[in-house]
C-alpha cells in the first residue's frame, strides 16, 4: 500500500484553508458583480469587498484605507519597491536592501538600476541575519529614497531585525517597506515600517491575491498607469470572491497563530536535532533560535539538490530547495550565497497547520537512507 502524500512546502503555497475554501464557493456565487457599479448584485460585491478590506486591515492592525489587494504577492512587492521610489524620487535614486530579499524584490531593484537608479545591498551573516551597522550607514548615504527588507528569510527562516532597521530608516527619514509574506497569518509583525506587503497562497489563502499597505503620510506613487481601482495603486478589476476567500482565512488563521506557531515550533525543532544527528555531512542553515516557527533548511554535502528533492518526491515527500544550482543554471540560491553556507543538497521544509507529527516522523525515518543511497549511486561514499 502507497503512503499518502506528505506535503512540506507551506513556505511557497500553504494548503488551501477551510475557510478560505467555504468564503470562495460562497463568493462565487455572491461577489461577481462589478463592486464599482450601482445596481444591485453590484452594491452587493462592493459590501464583500469592504468587509474583506476591514476585515483584513483590523488583523494586520492598519485603517482600511491605507490597504490595497493586488493580482498577487510579486505584483504587491513590484509595486512597493517601485511606488516607492517614485514617491520619494526627489529625495534621491537610491534604494537600500538586504542581500537576501525575495527575487520579486530584487527583479524590481533591477528594473530601478536598468532605468538609472542605483541599489546598494546590505550584507548578512553566517545566520541569515541582516549587518545592522552596515544597514545603518547605508541608509544615512546622500540621496537614498527608500529601503527594502524582508521580515524573514522566505528561504533559511531567519527572522530580521526589523524594528531596529526601521529606528535606524527613522533617524534619517528613509520610509522602510517590509515583504511580510512569510511572517503574516504566522507570527506578529513587527512595528516601524511604512509599506508592507503579503500574499494570500502563504496563510492558506487562494493565489491571485495580494497585500500592499501603505501607511498614511508615506510618499508613495504608483508605478502603474492610472487606475481608479483600489485607490489608484494596483490597476485592474480584483478577484472578489478570491479576495474574500483571503480575508476570511487571514482571520481564520491569525486566531489559531500562537498555537500553531507552538507546536510546529517543536516539530522544527525536532527536525533540526534529528537532521544533524542522522544525517552525516549535513549543514543546517539560519538562526536556530530568532527563525520562522514553520521553516527549516538544511544542505547535505556530496549529493545533488535536485536529485534529492526527485528522490524525497518518489517517495512522497513535497519539499522546496532553497537552492536552484541545477544541472542547468549550476548557480547557488543569492539567499545562501550571501550567507556563506553550504548550498548543494539544499532541501528547504515548511509545515502548515494540516503537518502532524507522523508526518514528521516518516520524513525523518525515511531521509537518512535516500540521502545515503543517493550518494552510494554518487560514488562518494566513504569518504
Amino acid at each position: 500500500m502507497t503512503a499518502s502524500p506528505v506535503y512540506l512546502d507551506a513556505a511557497t503555497a500553504a494548503p488551501l484553508h477551510p475557510v478560505a475554501r467555504q468564503a470562495l464557493l460562497a463568493a462565487l456565487d455572491d461577489g461577481w458583480a462589478d463592486p464599482d457599479r450601482l445596481y444591485s448584485p453590484a452594491r452587493r460585491a462592493r459590501q464583500l469587498l469592504d468587509a474583506a478590506r476591514e476585515a483584513t486591515a483590523e488583523t494586520l492592525g492598519v485603517r482600511p484605507d491605507e490597504l490595497s489587494f493586488t493580482a498577487s504577492g510579486t505584483a504587491a512587492a513590484h509595486a512597493a519597491v517601485l511606488g516607492g521610489l517614485r514617491g520619494r524620487r526627489r529625495a534621491g535614486r537610491v534604494l537600500v536592501h538586504s542581500a537576501i530579499e525575495h527575487s520579486a524584490v530584487l527583479h524590481a531593484a533591477e528594473q530601478h538600476v536598468a532605468d538609472g537608479g542605483t541599489a546598494v545591498e546590505v550584507p548578512v551573516d553566517r545566520l541569515g541575519r541582516l549587518d545592522l551597522d552596515a544597514w545603518s550607514t547605508a541608509v544615512a548615504g546622500a540621496q537614498v529614497a527608500s529601503a527594502a527588507l524582508i521580515a524573514a528569510s522566505h528561504e533559511v527562516g531567519t527572522v530580521q531585525p526589523v524594528e531596529a532597521a526601521a529606528a535606524a530608516c527613522a533617524r534619517v527619514g528613509v520610509p522602510l517597506y517590509v515583504d511580510a509574506a512569510q511572517v503574516v497569518g504566522r507570527v506578529p509583525v513587527p512595528p516601524g515600517w511604512s509599506v508592507l506587503t503579503a500574499s494570500a497562497r502563504k496563510w492558506g489563502g487562494p493565489p491571485g491575491v495580494g497585500l500592499l499597505v501603505v501607511r498614511k503620510g508615506t510618499r508613495w506613487e504608483s508605478p502603474w498607469p492610472t487606475d481608479e481601482r483600489e485607490s489608484g495603486r494596483t490597476p485592474g478589476t480584483l478577484n472578489l470572491p478570491a479576495v474574500v476567500a483571503a480575508a476570511a482565512s487571514l482571520r481564520a488563521v491569525a486566531a489559531d497563530a500562537a498555537a500553531q506557531a507552538a507546536r510546529l515550533s517543536a516539530l522544527v525543532d525536532r527536525i533540526r536535532a534529528r537532521v544533524a544527528a542522522e544525517v552525516p555531512d549535513v549543514e543546517v542553515v539560519g538562526d536556530p533560535e530568532r527563525r520562522l516557527p514553520h521553516l527549516v533548511t538544511f544542505s547535505c554535502l556530496y549529493v545533488d539538490g535536485e536529485a534529492l528533492l526527485h528522490a524525497l518526491d518518489r517517495r512522497g515527500f513535497a519539499v522546496s530547495s532553497g537552492s536552484s544550482c541545477t544541472s542547468s543554471t549550476l548557480r547557488p540560491s543569492h539567499v545562501l550565497e550571501a550567507m556563506g553556507v553550504l548550498s548543494h543538497g539544499n532541501v528547504r521544509v515548511s509545515l502548515h497547520p494540516g503537518s502532524t507529527e507522523a508526518d514528521v516522523e516518516r520524513f525523518l525515518t525515511e531521509l537518512p537512507g535516500i540521502v545515503a543511497d543517493l550518494r552510494e549511486q554518487a560514488g562518494v561514499v566513504g569518504l
